[in-house]
């Protein structure tokens, strides 16, 4: 039944929406569309939450000369993503650029509507999303991204199908081929063959798949997954299904440096300023920093190096992180004082670390990055 509420919501909210834009045209009144306003100046972080959400700021969209074909664009654009709601046609956003060219294609007087590239049309459907505060997934558009690869012996992962046939995937049984869940992770159901202890989050996919082959897995009763750098929509979602349904410990194992805290670990414990409408079913705020940590470095002997001041991106990512202290309320909120110290560090030091400088501390021991990870999680060495 939730499904199916779910289903009419957004027909019903575009209903309305176009209702009332008709009205104000023919009392002669300038039409108006609202949206959330997705941006760090309306992000709120309650640590009881544990996820960035919107705040009561709006953008405001009134018919004007300058405004009349993003609104016209935004009425076309619904009335595609209505019709595939219908049906129940799926299409990723390079498709539904595509399937709004074949419209006005076909019909002429659609030609002042026509995108010049796909950037225009992912706007709109961005802002469809926002002013009617729903996924982009419950217009049924899904990015091309799946979810990270994990391997475990334990988990036992059951998929609802859209004709509503089951799947069962036993992860266990495959061996070194990793499990990739589709960016719909709402119709898994996971359970477990046996108690699993913890998760591991890998920034590196090629890492994660070296622990495995190594035989983490095998050794551990836990969940390993690659996170292939900043995390898709899928992956977050997928960290949030696993600590949500398993209630397992998770930890976040990647590089030390500006770009990993702000942009790849905030995003997965906290969510994004972008994504203020969606960060609730796509954040896992129960996930830990396991490291690189600053003092692992001196520990362990790690490889570490400066920051190249030639190199722009690096450059960049500092810079993001000062912005980050003072504007962020992720890192201004008390619990995440840590977090936020590792980011004061980075920028005082202007040193980085990356995650396979583990595999220096013991070069002819292959087992030595997987001993240090299970130790610093049995200690407590985490953020």
């Amino acid at each position: 039944m939730k499904e199916r509420q779910q289903d009419e919501k957004i027909p019903a909210l575009s209903r309305a929406l176009c209702e009332r834009l008709l009205q104000d045209l023919e009392r002669a009144r300038r039409p108006v569309l609202y949206a959330t306003k997705c941006s760090l100046d309306n992000a709120i972080y309650n640590h009881k939450i544990g996820y960035l959400t919107p705040g009561a700021k709006k953008v405001a969209t009134e018919l004007s000369v300058g405004s009349v074909k993003k609104m016209s664009r935004t009425i076309f654009m619904l009335e595609v993503v209505l019709r595939n709601l219908s049906v129940g046609a799926v299409n990723t956003k390079r498709e539904l650029y595509y399937i709004s060219k074949g419209e006005i294609k076909h019909n002429s007087t659609l030609k002042p509507l026509d995108f010049e590239s796909q950037d225009e049309s992912d706007e709109i459907i961005d802002f469809i999303c926002e002013m009617l505060e729903c996924y982009r997934e419950e217009l049924n558009c899904y990015a091309n991204d799946r979810g990270g690869q994990t391997y475990s012996q334990q988990l036992i992962v059951t998929e609802t199908l859209p004709d509503g046939d089951i799947a069962v995937v036993e992860l266990g049984k495959l061996g070194t081929t990793p499990f990739q869940p589709k960016n719909r992770p709402q119709n898994l159901k996971l359970s477990t063959k046996k108690k699993i202890d913890f998760g591991l989050i890998v920034e590196s996919e090629g890492t994660a798949n070296t622990l495995v082959a190594n035989g983490f897995t095998k050794r551990h009763s836990c969940i390993l997954m690659g996170a292939q750098g900043v995390p898709s929509n899928a992956v977050r979602g997928w960290c949030k299904l696993i600590q949500d349904q398993l209630e397992v410990p998770l930890y976040f194992f990647g590089d030390l440096d500006a770009y990993t805290m702000q942009n790849i670990f905030r995003t997965l414990k906290a969510g994004s300023a972008s994504s203020l409408i969606r960060n609730k079913d796509f954040s896992a705020p129960d996930v830990r920093f396991l490291g690189v940590l600053p003092d692992d470095i001196k520990k362990y002997d790690l490889n570490d190096y400066p920051v190249r001041e030639s190199d722009a991106q690096e450059v960049r990512a500092l810079k993001k992180a000062q912005d980050a202290l003072k504007n962020d309320p992720f890192f201004h909120d008390k619990r995440n004082k840590g977090l936020t110290e590792i980011l004061e560090w980075l920028l005082s030091h202007k040193r980085r670390c990356e995650q396979q400088a583990y595999f220096t501390v013991d070069p002819r021991d292959p087992v030595m990055p997987e001993k240090i990870i299970v130790d610093k999680i049995r200690r407590g060495h985490y953020v």
